[in-house]
């Protein structure tokens, strides 16, 4: 007589889903390159050639303005959350979507997806931040960082608002594949510029700082630097926009991915 399976409880199924996503994230990790040493040197080559541009360029075309502090830290403080959050969109975009093969296989599906290509990424790119921050702390005898708690959360939004981004244009995708590869390659270049990595927006005119408003990083990147330095004390910025704009793009997004997966379903029982 054959056993009748019981229900899962709660706690079972998140247990379950968490080691999901554990072992989601170890694949992630070795398909991408090939092991967590080799992703970590790779990210740690990635932001050095991204502070080699920007210190050069520094050199080249001086100093537009004076920074009061670290100028390293400061460089860094930008290319770092830059990073996270063009990762976090290149990794979403990236993901499986409901009408990937993949989503065939249980228990494949693009939320577990979603989850570990993002945190796949996060661990990587955590890690080799870590990395050149010790690198450069022994090197320079030591840093003071102002408001240590404060930089949490300009981090943890940088991220999350590039998951909100990545996530819309991974549900576009597939209605315009050229459109939306071309247009999200457009949108990562332009916040080289419009992030305010390269220009402090505590020195930017009031005319100019409507040009980068829009941006979620450029109040992120603000913010952290209102907490790694004491004397950047002009606030233009605020956490509020990116905590909204997440929300928001978070909601939409998941809306989309529930209507695109509810209107496969229907139309495959249709057929």
């Amino acid at each position: 007589m054959a056993e009748v399976e019981k229900p899962k409880t709660l706690l079972y199924a998140a247990a379950d889903f968490l080691g999901l996503i554990y072992h989601s994230i170890v694949r992630e990790v070795r398909t991408k390159s090939g092991s967590a040493s080799l992703g970590i040197l790779s990210e740690v080559m990635q932001i050095m050639s991204f502070f080699a541009i920007f210190y050069i360029m520094f050199m080249v075309m001086g100093r537009s303005v004076a920074i009061r502090g670290d100028f390293i830290l400061f460089l860094l403080s930008g290319i770092f959350l830059l990073v996270i959050h063009m990762g976090a969109i290149g990794a979403v975009r990236g993901a499986s979507n409901a009408i990937s093969p993949m989503m065939q296989h249980a228990p494949m599906s693009v939320i577990l997806s979603i989850i570990s290509k993002s945190l796949a990424t996060l661990y990587l790119q955590i890690t080799a931040i870590i990395v050149i921050t010790l690198i450069y702390f022994v090197v320079s005898d030591g840093f003071v960082i102002y408001k240590i708690r404060s930089i949490f959360i300009p981090f943890f939004f940088t991220w999350a608002s590039g998951i909100s981004i990545g996530l819309i244009f991974m549900l576009l995708q597939p209605l315009a594949p050229g459109f939306i590869r071309s247009f999200s390659q457009v949108y990562m270049r332009a916040q080289m510029i419009t992030s305010g990595k390269f220009m402090p927006a505590a020195y930017l005119p009031t005319s100019m700082v409507a040009w980068f408003d829009w941006n979620p990083l450029f109040h992120c990147i603000d913010q952290m630097r209102l907490a790694v330095f004491i004397n950047y004390s002009k606030e233009v910025s605020n956490m509020s926009y990116p905590i909204y704009f997440t929300a928001i793009f978070l909601v939409i997004g998941l809306m989309g991915e529930f209507w695109t997966r509810k209107n496969l379903s229907s139309s495959k029982h249709g057929k």
